[in-house]
């Protein structure tokens, strides 16, 4: 009897990913942006994964909030949480945004969305203040939901200019493999927390 495998399961697990312009993929052809990216990296490990892009360039954390129902009219079987950037860049309330995501979580874990919260850092410019409470949105919210966090969205790329495009803020084609790379263990572990991936990665007799 042939055992099924993730890459041929019968439906591709659905993978939201919420964000913003990191996750839509700024100023780069769509082939190189994150989710599609993302959706190859998974495929070479053998994983059948639709990545669905609902990354907005410019959305903060109320953006984000605002347009969840639609994003989640896909029926998605997990999701990505990547926003904050623009309200850090704005200097906006880290209240404000904590309790954005806060509701974004919430719906996720009532729809039973298992999630994976992509965390952000704050600029040392904003100060010290500024930057604590930030900073301590995103392990906080983890922590008070019992999520994977990916502490760093940028980790690995941040501070290196030759993987951020000329705007000085977003990453480059090279600069989104990085991120891939470094995230796609998390990204794992949760997918393999969804019962149709334990179901078709089942070996006989188990």
């Amino acid at each position: 009897m042939t055992v099924p495998t993730r890459a041929d399961a019968a439906q591709p697990v659905k993978l939201l990913a919420l964000g913003d312009s990191l996750t839509a993929g700024y100023g780069l052809p769509e082939p190189q942006g994150f989710t599609r990216q993302l959706e190859k990296a998974l495929a070479d490990k053998g994983y059948s994964v639709t990545v669905i892009n609902a990354g907005v360039s410019g959305d903060t954390t109320a953006g984000g909030r605002a347009r969840l129902d639609w994003a989640l009219a896909d029926k998605p079987d997990a999701a990505i949480v990547e926003l904050g950037a623009n309200d850090m860049l704005r200097g906006l309330d880290p209240a404000q945004a904590k309790d954005n995501l806060d509701a974004i979580l919430k719906t996720l874990k009532d729809r039973k969305i298992p999630t994976l919260l992509a965390g952000m850092y704050a600029s040392p410019s904003l100060g010290k203040p500024y930057t604590d409470k930030f900073n301590a949105i995103y392990p906080d919210l983890a922590k008070s939901y019992d999520l994977p966090l990916y502490p760093f969205f940028l980790d690995g790329v941040a501070l290196e200019r030759s993987l951020i495009q000329q705007d000085g803020l977003h990453p480059n084609a090279q600069g989104v493999a990085v991120i891939v790379e470094r995230i796609l263990p998390s990204v794992t572990a949760l997918l393999d927390s969804l019962p149709q991936i334990q179901k078709t990665t089942e070996k006989p007799g188990g």
